[in-house]
């Protein structure tokens, strides 16, 4: 074989790669007392999809967080990490701090809001942890932490503007009612303050709006 016919099969593997479509689907979590950490999960108000037990040795126990693409899988047999292992798992949220308040309202444990010393995204553990949400509250970089009964750890994570091609505009979506809700009302704003430097008022202002929440899920400019 040539190198010339080499390289092209190369090319061609590496495009075919970059065309098809990958979706993280289930993260395992290892635990130790299944029964406990279903119940927590339950209290977390996540969907409980599935909880299988062929015998006693096996068992899989599957939930979903709201909105979310991707789930959770834990239960006896699955994995062979040590309990509390998994670390560093992000929740992606719309509003850090009304996140933080309706898992308080269930009960559970939750850090304050922080944020990191060095600037967006943070440091292992709660090294660099600097109280409060970020200062000019940027997207990427509030957080608040919480774990489950074996210590697994949980990372809330604000996201409101994407890096640039994170996401596809043509393809620009959302997953609840909230999440669209708070869309408008980031698109209201900015749209307001459109209008203040212009000195006029935009009667296309659902254009307006749709053109600012595609750019703002997409990371590229916003309109002017």
């Amino acid at each position: 074989m040539s190198n010339a016919q080499t390289g092209n099969e190369a090319r061609t593997a590496v495009g075919t790669a970059e065309t098809v479509n990958m979706k993280l689907e289930v993260v395992i979590i290892p635990v130790s007392d299944v029964d406990r950490a279903k119940q927590f999960y339950v209290e977390l108000g996540w969907k409980l999809d599935v909880d299988i037990a062929k015998d006693e040795q096996f068992r899989v126990v599957h939930f979903t967080p709201p909105s979310s693409q991707c789930s959770i899988l834990f239960g006896n047999g699955v994995t062979t990490q040590e309990p509390g292992s998994a670390q560093g798992l992000h929740l992606i949220v719309s509003d850090i701090d009304a996140a933080r308040a309706a898992l308080v309202e269930r009960g559970i444990e939750v850090s304050e809001v922080f944020h990191d010393v060095g600037g967006p995204f943070h440091h292992a553990g709660e090294e660099g942890r600097v109280s409060g949400p970020h200062p000019k509250r940027g997207s990427y970089g509030s957080f608040a932490s919480f774990s489950d009964p074996d210590g697994n750890g949980w990372i809330f994570q604000e996201v409101t503007t994407r890096l640039p091609g994170r996401v596809d505009a043509q393809t620009t979506a959302f997953t609840s009612s909230t999440e669209l809700a708070g869309a408008f009302r980031r698109a209201a704003a900015a749209h307001g303050e459109h209008e203040k430097l212009t000195g006029k008022h935009d009667q296309n202002w659902p254009d307006s709006y749709a053109d600012y929440i595609i750019a703002e899920q997409a990371g590229t400019q916003f309109p002017t």
